[in-house]
């Protein structure tokens, strides 16, 4: 049985356990770990438990001193630089690639430049280049228009921080069905994120609207109401609610508990049915 934590690499923003090497702990703790590739800056997200695991998980080697906080602001202004060389290099080589971020590890032995390419790209001259004016490792990271959302952060249309630079561990597919589903709008510019992609948040509420919509008659379908017989032209789901256009062209919002369906042959039943009962019994 282990003590364990989790920890949000600062890094990657991917979540793994670490031993706690009996360290008190908090979730908002920020924390050295060891990793096969060295020591990296993480975030304690959750309280620690114990846990019996089979592989040996990472370790937390200890709490962030000042010390600490001063090398990763020096390795953040080195990143900038090494940034700017990195982008006139590539404008040098001309080479079809858009540099997104330089990130140093925590003790400076590599650098990863993430950039965003629409075919393979040949930067085998421009590592050789880079390592040798920084004697570093260099890895060069590719990665699609959400992942640069998420390193670069900003505002979304809601007027809030980004929900992949703040919450978001994974990026789920986003169809635009979903927006239809939740009848939404669809004009790009109201379903995009800054990213030029479709919004991640229209899956939060999805599934609920899928539930709740199949509590409600498909547009088109003929209805009886109280005002009269009519035609479903407009939903709301949330609402629970339908618009009806009656016969005579005006529209009403009823809920949908108050609708009788109108099925083909129901009325001339009904009537048939009142002329054979209002007969005279012979006899």
């Amino acid at each position: 049985m282990r003590e364990v934590v989790q920890v949000r690499l600062c890094q990657s923003g991917k979540i793994i356990y670490c031993d706690t090497r009996e360290l008190y702990l908090n979730p908002g703790d920020e924390v050295l770990v060891e990793l096969e590739s060295g020591e990296e800056w993480a975030e304690v997200v959750s309280e620690p438990e114990t846990k019996e695991r089979k592989e040996s998980p990472r370790k937390v080697k200890r709490a962030v001193t000042a010390e600490d906080r001063k090398r990763l602001e020096e390795n953040e202004r080195k990143a900038r630089e090494v940034f700017k060389t990195c982008l006139q290099k590539i404008e040098d080589k001309e080479l079809p690639m858009k540099l997104v971020d330089a990130e140093y590890s925590f003790n400076r032995s590599r650098i990863t430049f993430y950039f965003i390419a629409e075919e393979r790209v040949d930067f085998r001259e421009l590592v050789k280049d880079l390592a040798h004016l920084f004697k570093a490792r260099i890895e060069m990271r590719q990665i699609g228009v959400r992942d640069e959302a998420k390193r670069l952060g900003g505002f979304g249309p809601c007027g809030r921080p980004l929900c992949c630079a703040t919450f978001l561990k994974e990026f789920e597919p986003v169809t635009i069905r979903m927006a239809k589903e939740q009848r939404l709008s669809l004009d790009p510019s109201k379903v995009s994120g800054v990213c030029g992609r479709l919004l991640c948040c229209l899956t939060y509420e999805c599934q609920t609207y899928r539930e709740m919509g199949r509590r409600l008659p498909k547009e088109g379908t003929k209805v009886i109401t109280e005002q009269g017989e009519g035609e479903i032209v407009d939903l709301n789901i949330l609402k629970q609610t339908v618009t009806v256009e009656l016969k005579e062209g005006q529209k009403a919002e009823i809920p949908v508990g108050e609708l009788t369906r109108h099925r083909p042959g129901l009325r001339r039943r009904e009537l048939r049915d009142r002329h054979r009962h209002s007969k005279p019994k012979s006899g």
